[in-house]
C-alpha cells in the first residue's frame, strides 16, 4: 500500500485489535441465537470471501498499487485501499465467529458421560493448539518465501485456496455432528439477574436454598440446571419468590429468575480472578514480538554464511510447541495421572499454575542473556556505539523455548478451563474472554513500557530502553517482568485455591 511506518503500524494494531475484539460478537451470536456449527459455517464463509478479496487486490491491475521505482511510490489511489481493506476486515469479522466456536464446537463431540471421551478431550485441546502451530510455521516459512519470491498474489492465493478446503471439509462432516442448541442471550440473563436482585434488595433470602425458584427442567435451552451455591448471597435475591408473585402466579423474568440463571452470573464472577491473571501471562508473550526482536537486532545475527532475521527466532516458540504438546500428552500426563489420580494428569488449574511459573523462567532467561550482552559490550568498548554485540543470537533460543512450553500448559490449560468451567449455554462466549487476555496483554505490556521509560528517562537519563541499548538496562526490564509474573503467579495460586467447581445436574 506503500504506507509509511507510522500509518502501517497504526492499520495493523488496529486491525489485529479488531481481530481480538470480534469473537465477542461472534461468541454471542452462537450462544444466543445461531449455535457454534452455523456461527463457524458463516464466518468461515465471510473469512473465505475476504481471503478471496486480499488475492484479488494483488493481482488484478485495478485493484493492485502500481510498484515503487527506487525510492519512488506512486500514490495507492481510493479504490485499491478500499478493496484492500474490504478484504482485511472481512477476515478481522470471520475470525469474530471462528476463534470463539472451533474449540468448543470441536470439544462438544465428546460425552462427558462417558469416561473414555472424557479422557479424549483433554487430549484434544492438546492437539487443537497443536495443529494452530502447525498452520502457524507454516504461514511464517513457506508462505513468506512464497510471498518473496512469487508475489502478493500467490501469497495470498494459496491461503484463500486453502480455506475453501477447510470448509468443504467442515460441511463433510455434518452428519458426525453433535450439536448443541443456542440457549438465548447469555447477555440479557445476566442482565435480569442483576435488575430483579436489585428491585428485591429488601426481601431476605432463606437459609434453604431449595426454596429459591427453579424449574423442573431447565429454562435455559440446551444448558444443564445448576445446583445453588452458597457464595454471593446478594444475587440469590432475584430467585427469591416473593408474596405478591406466589400469589398471582405470574413472573417477569426481570423480577424472577432462575437459580441456573443466578449461578452463571456467580460462575463468571468466581471465573474473573483466575481470567484476569491470564493478561499478565499475555504480556510476557508479546515480549516475543517486542523486546525479544530489539534485544535480537543488537547480537551477532550470523550463523555460518547466514544472517538470521531477529524477528524469525519465534519460531522457536512455534517449534517449541510442537515438541512440548506430544511430549505433555503422551509422557506427562500418564506419568503425572498416576500420582494426582486425575484423569488429564493436571487439572486445568494445576496446568495454567505451572505455565505461569514457567514464564518467570522465561523472563528471567531473557534478562540473563541480557546481562551478558551487556557485560560483553562494556569489555570490548562498545557501551557507547550503537552497533551488535557478537554474542550470538542463538542465545535467545532457550527463552523462546520457555515461553513455548509456558504457552502449552497456560494457553491450553485455559482452552480446557473456560469450556468446563463456564454454563454450558455460554460457552462460546467465555472463549471469546479467554481470547480478550491476549489482546488486553499487549495493551498492558505498552503500559508497562510506557511508565518504565517515562521514571527511568527523568533528569535526562538514558533510561532502561533507551535508542542504543547497549547504553541501556534492557536486563532490568526483563526482571521487573518476572517479578511481576512472580507476583501474578502467586495471586494466582490464592485465587485458584478459592475457586470452587461449576456443579450441574
Amino acid at each position: 500500500m506503500h504506507e509509511g511506518n507510522v500509518s502501517a503500524a497504526r492499520n495493523v494494531t488496529t486491525w489485529a485489535g479488531t481481530c481480538y475484539l470480534a469473537p465477542l460478537i461472534g461468541a454471542v451470536v452462537a450462544d444466543a441465537y445461531w449455535g457454534r456449527y452455523w456461527t463457524i459455517a458463516a464466518f468461515s464463509t465471510i473469512y473465505f470471501f475476504g481471503m478471496c478479496t486480499l488475492t484479488l487486490s494483488a493481482t488484478v491491475p485495478a485493484f493492485k498499487p502500481v510498484e515503487c521505482v527506487g525510492s519512488l511510490c506512486p500514490t495507492t489511489t481510493p479504490a485499491q485501499y478500499a478493496v484492500f481493506f474490504f478484504g482485511l476486515y472481512l477476515i478481522a469479522l470471520g475470525t469474530g465467529g471462528i476463534k470463539p466456536c472451533v474449540s468448543s464446537f470441536g470439544a462438544d463431540q465428546f460425552d462427558d458421560t462417558d469416561p473414555r471421551e472424557r479422557m479424549k478431550k483433554g487430549s484434544f485441546f492438546n492437539w487443537f493448539y497443536f495443529s494452530i502451530n502447525i498452520g502457524a510455521l507454516i504461514s511464517s516459512s513457506f508462505l513468506v518465501w512464497i510471498q518473496e519470491n512469487a508475489g502478493w498474489g500467490w501469497g495470498f492465493g494459496i491461503p484463500a485456496l486453502f480455506m475453501g478446503i477447510a470448509i468443504a471439509s467442515f460441511f463433510s462432516g455434518t452428519p458426525l455432528y453433535r450439536f448443541q442448541r443456542p440457549g438465548g442471550s447469555p447477555i440479557t440473563r445476566m442482565c435480569q439477574v442483576l435488575v430483579a436482585s436489585f428491585r428485591k434488595w429488601n426481601i431476605k433470602v432463606p437459609e434453604d436454598g431449595s426454596l429459591l425458584y427453579e424449574m423442573q427442567n431447565s429454562a435455559i435451552e440446551g444448558s444443564r440446571k445448576l445446583e445453588h451455591t452458597d457464595e454471593l448471597k446478594c444475587l440469590d435475591k432475584a430467585a427469591v419468590l416473593s408474596d405478591a408473585e406466589a400469589k398471582s402466579g405470574e413472573y417477569n423474568s426481570w423480577n424472577l429468575c432462575t437459580v441456573t440463571q443466578v449461578e452463571e452470573l456467580k460462575i463468571l464472577i468466581r471465573m474473573f480472578p483466575i481470567w484476569a491473571t491470564g493478561i499478565v501471562f499475555s504480556a510476557v508473550y508479546a515480549q516475543m514480538s517486542t523486546m525479544f526482536v530489539e534485544q535480537g537486532m543488537m547480537m551477532d545475527t550470523t550463523v555460518g554464511s547466514f544472517a538470521i532475521p531477529p524477528a524469525s527466532l519465534s519460531t522457536f516458540d512455534v517449534i517449541s510447541v510442537i515438541f512440548w504438546v506430544p511430549v505433555y500428552d503422551s509422557i506427562i500426563v500418564p506419568i503425572a495421572r498416576k500420582f494426582t489420580g486425575k484423569e488429564r494428569g493436571f487439572s486445568e488449574l494445576q496446568r495454567m499454575g505451572i505455565g505461569l511459573f514457567i514464564s518467570v523462567l522465561a523472563m528471567a532467561a531473557a534478562a540473563v542473556v541480557e546481562i551478558r550482552r551487556l557485560q560483553l559490550a562494556r569489555e570490548l568498548g562498545l557501551a557507547h556505539q550503537d552497533v551488535a554485540v557478537p554474542l550470538s543470537i542463538l542465545w535467545q533460543i532457550p527463552q523462546y523455548f520457555l515461553v513455548g512450553a509456558a504457552e502449552v500448559c497456560t494457553f491450553i490449560g485455559q482452552l480446557e478451563f473456560f469450556y468446563e468451567q463456564s454454563p454450558d449455554a455460554m460457552r462460546s462466549l467465555c472463549s471469546a474472554l479467554a481470547l480478550l487476555t491476549t489482546a488486553l496483554g499487549n495493551y498492558l505490556s505498552s503500559l508497562i513500557l510506557t511508565i518504565v521509560t517515562y521514571f527511568t528517562t527523568s533528569g535526562g537519563k538514558a533510561g532502561w530502553i533507551p535508542n542504543n541499548l547497549n547504553e541501556g538496562h534492557l536486563d532490568y526490564y526483563f526482571w521487573l517482568l518476572a517479578g511481576l509474573s512472580f507476583s501474578n503467579m502467586l495471586v494466582y495460586v490464592v485465587c485458584a485455591k478459592r475457586y470452587k467447581q461449576k456443579r450441574a445436574t
